[in-house]
């Protein structure tokens, strides 16, 4: 059985070879990456691994940074640096804080990184 990441031979359409901006976040998601790596708390073969585990739905979903994120929050809990309920804590506390903001507790975006928040208009 193929791996969701296995698409060799089937029609996949044209591939966008142009340069992408990545937004903060991922920017974040990729240092993260890179320091999970240093200091040897993944290595390349159990990124690919956990990203397959996906699964072939969650795969075809989610965007690049969206797997990277979701396979290292697994990898993290395996290995004991993290617990399911502290990630769901942070989530919760993510939404409050973002409803807070779309209400006008934060009308400048403070809270964005600098490139963010800015206004070109």
């Amino acid at each position: 059985m193929r791996g969701p990441n296995d698409i060799g031979g089937l029609d996949a359409g044209p591939v966008d070879t142009e340069p992408h901006n990545m937004s903060f976040w991922e920017k974040q998601i990729d240092a993260l990456n890179m320091l999970l790596g240093v200091k040897g708390i993944r290595r390349t073969d159990e990124n690919r691994r956990y990203i397959e585990m996906l699964g072939h739905d969650a795969y075809n979903t989610l965007s690049y940074y969206e797997r990277w994120t979701a396979s290292m929050s697994r990898l993290l809990i395996d290995k004991g640096y993290i617990t399911q309920d502290e990630i769901d804590a942070k989530i919760a506390d993510l939404r409050i804080r973002l409803r807070n903001d779309l209400a006008g507790g934060c009308p400048t975006g403070e809270h964005l990184a600098p490139e963010e928040s800015r206004s070109d208009g």
